[in-house]
Formats: structure tokens, sequence, C-alpha cells
């Protein structure tokens, strides 16, 4: 693949060219993107439970949930068997609970029903204008029914067990996820290395030119130059435009980079800080560039980073 700029040019590996194949090389190490999605059902004893979770990225792990009113007791339990699970992203956690109405299965506590029901009457008698409270409304009221076949105990652990098979397909999503992730980021990093190479060839054939040319000035005037003296000029401005520290650091930090891949777990924060410590290398190499194809590797640099950095916001 190859991207193309008025100015510069360069190819971009595609999946798998980078030497890492991860769809066919089931012992890579796994990083997990915070985007997934998972949605578990099961038939439990006191109704049919249903599972959703979801993540976006964030910068810790902030969880939050919804349970049905016969559930509010595992709030505690659910925040532990995720936190175990994920370590990054900002989770929505969603359990519903439908109950069949069935009269040999449930009991009506009457004695809350009829409270509930003076209740309403009394606001209706403050306005007139409520709608009046319906069966229906009334039988959803928390505690009104009461389920006499399933105990509370065998119902949480139904949904401890169903979380913990939402969770397995929510953490395989974030994973297959990281592992596109990986392969964008290789191919990236290969570009990048291209690029910083390209960089380091170049910086003699810089010096070289700028010796011929103040040759060619000098033999323009017609006089006579002192060696030394033309010594000293380069000597200033190798000086000036020696990017060799940068890219040395560059290269350094995508070799880190290419580490962290390797290792997997839990690297989003380090890649993030690395993008920065890359940005900085290529803004310097584009300030002491004294040539215009040093401007353009520092903007091919500064461009693959972007693109690195937006996928890395994702990263657990």
């Amino acid at each position: 693949m190859r991207f193309a700029h008025p100015t510069y040019d360069w190819a971009v590996p595609a999946p798998g060219e980078c030497g890492y194949h991860a769809a066919n090389t089931p012992d890579l190490p796994m990083i997990h993107s915070m985007t997934a999605f998972a949605r578990e059902q099961a038939d439990a004893a006191g109704g049919r439970l249903t599972w959703e979770l979801r993540s976006v990225n964030h910068r810790y792990l902030d969880i939050s949930l919804r349970l049905p009113e016969e559930l509010r007791g595992q709030e505690t339990a659910v925040r532990e068997a995720i936190g175990a699970r994920l370590g990054r992203g900002k989770v929505e956690a969603g359990l519903r609970l439908e109950t069949p109405i069935a009269p040999d299965s449930l009991d009506i506590d009457e004695s809350l029903a009829r409270r509930v029901i003076s209740a309403a009457v009394r606001l209706k008698e403050i306005d007139t204008q409520l709608a009046p409270l319906s069966v229906a409304e009334l039988l959803r009221w928390p505690g009104v029914l009461q389920s006499t076949t399933a105990e509370a105990e065998t119902l949480a652990a139904e949904s401890i067990a169903l979380l913990n098979r939402a969770l397995d397909t929510f953490v395989a999503t974030r994973a297959r996820e990281g592992a596109r992730l990986r392969e964008f980021l290789l191919a990236r990093l290969t570009a990048a290395a291209r690029v910083a190479d390209e960089a380091r060839v170049l910086l003699p054939q810089v010096i070289d030119a700028q010796r011929e040319r103040l040759k060619a000035r000098l033999a323009e005037c017609q006089a006579a130059f002192d060696p030394s003296r033309l010594e000293q000029e380069m000597v200033m401005f190798v000086t000036r435009i020696d990017v060799a520290e940068e890219l040395d650091r560059l290269e350094a930090h995508l070799a880190e980079i290419r580490r962290l891949l390797d290792q997997g777990g839990a690297i989003g924060r380090r890649l993030d800080f690395l993008m920065q410590e890359l940005n900085r290398e290529a803004n310097t190499l584009g300030s002491k560039a004294a040539d215009l194809r040093f401007t353009n590797a520092s903007v091919e640099l500064k461009v693959l980073i972007d693109q690195m950095r937006e996928q890395i916001q994702n990263i657990e």
C-alpha cells in the first residue's frame, strides 16, 4: 500500500508484510482494544437473564452498571468480576431480568400492593390530570410480585455465571480488535523506520552538496579561498544540521514500541507516551532541515505518528 502526497510518498506494508501474521499465529502475545460489545442470554430459574456489555476507550477502568431490583445486591460481585478481566475502558454493563407472570410460580405482596394503590389514589386527589395506576404498572412495581420457586441465591449465582460467559465473548472481541491494531501499528513502524533510514543515508549527501555549493559560489566570485576557512564553515554547517542523535533516539523508540507489541498486555499508556517522544524527534528533524528532503521526511514521520497515535487511544 502506498500513500501519496504532492511532495512525498511512501509505502506502508499491508497487514502480514511486516513478518507478523496475527490471523495465522495463535501464539502471538495479545493486546486488547478497549472497544467491544457482547450480549449473552440464558433461561434461569427466575426468568430470562440478558447481559449486555459495551466499552469505549478511557484513561482508567470506569464501570457503569444497570441491574434489576431483584439483583441489586450483586453489584459488588459484578464489579469484581469485570475488574478481574478488564484493565481499562469505559464499560457499560446492563442486566435485564424478564420474569414470566404465572399464577402457580408467583405470589403477590398484598400489603405492599395496597400501599402502592393508596399512594396512587392520594396523588390522584392532588392532581386529577394524573393517569390512573394500571394493573400492569402495579405488577411491575418492585416487590409486588414475589417468586416462590426461585431462591435469590440461585438467581444471583446464575447471573454471575452468565456474566462470566459474556465476559469471555467480550474479552475475545477485544483481543481480535487488538490483533488488528497490532498489525496496523507494525505496518506504520516499518514505514517510519524506512523513513529514518533514508534520512540517515541522506545526511552525508546534503553535506557534500553544501560543500560543492560553497566552492561554486567562491569560484563565481573569482576569489581565492582559504581551505581551512572552508572547512570551518562546513563544520558549523554540519553541527547545525546534524540529526544523527535525533535519528538514533527515533530508532530506539521504534524498537521499544515493537518490543511492547511483542510483549503484549496492558501497554496502551506506554505506547501513548512513546508517541509523544516520536513526535518530538520528528519535530526536531524538521527544525534542523537544511534540505527539502529532510523537511519531507519530517512530515512523513509526523503523518505516520498521528496515524499510530489515533489507534493507540483504543489500546488497553
